[in-house]
């Protein structure tokens, strides 16, 4: 994450250990600063002290139930983005939770890809200053075509690579990789906005696919894959390309 922008903040309130983690872990992975209650009264409590930039609320937890929960929110703050969370089903819930306040509603199981992209899209309309990477950063021109780094160079019009004089080898899906990399230079970028943009966001592969992908890449274009100069690792967030 450039350091010129703000983490957005998002308040998890989740009663059932399992589902309250998971959220925590792949949330944080993402480049989300997270809080997070287990009851009612705590995460209004929590909700007031810290003016998250968006709520994940489970219907089903203890002490005051999530849509009261959200009638009290909606009382100190009526744009702050709320997804409610809940085993049920009924479309009764699901009117009542909407009509209460809340702007999405997801049925357990969901899907962690499905959530993130709702949560891109509620931040995008809330405060798109708060969006990650992708939303906030000026694309570069679509006549971007040649990268040069160390010894290498690259022709994504052609689909040509060289290191040296050596002719690289890259498949057609590590130079689209590359060059959505290589376009938004010193920006940190997300596993699941590089899933989105260079193979589809309703395509099979997975975060561990990025990783596999950044391995070769690496590997075919560093000096010392292991101690890469130019595809970094960035922790909690995903992947940088830098030109240094």
């Amino acid at each position: 994450m450039d350091n010129n922008l703000q983490s957005p903040h998002i308040l998890i309130i989740e009663d059932e250990p399992s589902v309250r983690e998971g959220l925590i872990d792949s949330l944080t992975l993402e480049g989300y600063k997270i809080s997070f209650s287990d009851n009612g009264p705590d995460g209004v409590t929590s909700y007031t002290e810290n003016r998250p930039d968006l709520v994940i609320l489970d219907v089903m937890i203890p002490g005051l139930d999530g849509l009261e929960v959200c009638k009290k929110i909606r009382l100190q703050n009526n744009t702050t983005p709320i997804i409610i969370l809940t085993a049920k089903a009924g479309e009764i819930d699901k009117v009542l939770g909407l009509e209460l306040g809340a702007d999405d509603y997801l049925t357990k199981p969901f899907g962690m890809r499905e959530l993130l992209a709702r949560i891109k899209a509620l931040l995008r309309r809330s405060s798109p200053a708060l969006s990650l990477s992708s939303e906030v950063v000026v694309e570069a021109n679509e006549e971007f075509n040649e990268i040069t780094f160390s010894d290498v160079a690259v022709d994504f019009k052609t689909y040509r690579a060289k290191k040296g004089t050596k002719e690289l080898n890259l498949s057609a899906k590590e130079f689209e990789l590359l060059k959505y990399l290589s376009k938004k230079v010193d920006v940190p970028v997300s596993r699941d906005e590089l899933l989105d943009q260079v193979w589809g966001y309703n395509s099979y592969p997975t975060t561990r696919t990025v990783d596999n992908f950044i391995a070769r890449l690496r590997q075919k274009l560093e000096e010392s894959p292991e101690r890469p100069r130019h595809i970094l690792t960035v922790h909690g967030v995903g992947y940088k390309f830098v030109y240094a």
